[in-house]
């Protein structure tokens, strides 16, 4: 293709810069973290109170239970489920490495299936072949943001009478048919990593669900098995979100929205200029509506077009390199190169754009025009 003349980037472009969103929220969050001192509600407490009630309104769902991060979340909502020892849970080859952990903490196996050869979801059609007397659920992941067939997998765990869970923990705020993610299995698992779209000044992780049951269940799992305390109903764990990341938390909840639509106008200018045939991108579907945690691409040569970028000043991510069953943690699980092969040659291939909402114009502009030029 033809190509233009560009001048150097005077700076780094990343591919995530959290400064500039702190940067404009530093004295609300500060002012909060006032109160929690005044307070001193650093573990618990109102302030998360208050986040996990405004998060079960934003996911239209009627409760949220906080917890310290987002793979706390996946452990304890397999536990609430009743998965352990002896049970299987199917999982998406490609995704990050914690959707498989919540499994193998309980003690149940994780089975993988491959992804979608272009949505890069979890692919619905192989799952009926994976199912076994011992599986208990399916985890569908929104990987990067993006809403999984939601449909087609939940035919399929209501066809076999198995727990559909969501692993949210890239999606907060996308929406599936027009509604919000977090509804639509028994539970869905979020993460407020630093790094994601709804992040926390710390670590933190959320569980949403409809079912009173589940969610005392998980109040009691996050707090040592307790409902009163220093009595000991089961074996519990010390889970609890902290306050500081609550209000905080909060704070940015008021933000989201505005923050996930910027990171689609950003994403709707990369699918729509960037116009070069080595690179390809993951295909949306039209009823789910993604909010861009990552934008990954898979280009002809990821060394070369790596090398490329770097020379340009645009530094990109890579999400994720190694698939899950190929990860030595699960080498006993006997799964091979070949195995899936979908997810392979996007592990291999793949790399993430700089995708965050303060990038600039002029900084978008510069990203699509230099990898035209590839």
């Amino acid at each position: 293709m033809s190509s233009i003349t560009i001048e150097k980037y005077p700076k780094k472009i990343n591919c995530l810069d959290l400064k500039g969103q702190h940067q404009q929220i530093k004295k609300e969050v500060f002012e909060a973290f006032e109160k929690v001192y005044e307070n001193t509600a650093f573990s618990g407490g109102p302030f998360v109170e208050e986040f996990e009630k405004g998060f079960a309104a934003y996911t239209q769902t009627k409760h949220v239970i906080g917890v310290n991060n987002g793979t706390s979340a996946l452990h304890l909502a397999m536990l609430a489920l009743g998965i352990g020892a002896g049970d299987e849970v199917i999982v998406p080859a490609n995704t990050f490495i914690a959707t498989a952990w919540g499994v193998s903490y309980s003690g149940a196996t994780p089975v993988f299936v491959d992804c979608d050869k272009d949505t890069w979801e979890i692919d619905a059609s192989k799952i009926e072949n994976k199912i076994t007397p011992k599986t208990k659920a399916v985890i569908g992941v929104h990987l990067y943001g993006m809403p999984f067939d939601i449909d087609a997998v939940k035919a399929v765990c209501d066809k076999h009478k198995i727990f559909l869970l969501e692993d949210a923990a890239q999606a907060q705020g996308a929406r599936y048919n027009g509604k919000a993610i977090g509804g639509f299995g028994e539970m869905a698992c979020f993460s407020f990593y630093p790094g994601k779209n709804l992040g926390a000044c710390g670590e933190a992780g959320g569980i949403s669900t409809n079912n009173e049951a589940y969610k005392k269940h998980l109040h009691s799992l996050r707090n040592h098995g307790s409902t009163e305390r220093y009595y000991h109903d089961e074996v519990g764990y010390n889970m609890r979100m902290g306050g500081l990341e609550g209000a905080s938390l909060t704070i940015k909840l008021k933000y989201i929205e505005g923050w996930n639509n910027r990171r689609r106008a950003i994403a709707k200018r990369y699918q729509k200029e960037i116009k070069n045939q080595k690179i390809k991108m993951q295909t949306q579907p039209a009823n789910a509506d993604s909010v861009f945690h990552l934008f990954v691409v898979i280009p002809d040569d990821k060394n070369k077009f790596v090398a490329y970028l770097n020379e340009w000043n645009i530094n990109p991510g890579f999400h994720y390199p190694v698939p899950c069953h190929l990860q030595k943690a699960y080498a006993n699980l006997g799964y091979k190169q070949g195995d899936f092969p979908n997810s392979e040659k996007l592990a291999a291939n793949c790399v993430s754009l700089p995708m965050y909402n303060e990038l600039t114009d002029e900084e978008v502009t510069y990203v699509i025009n230099i990898i035209n030029n590839y």
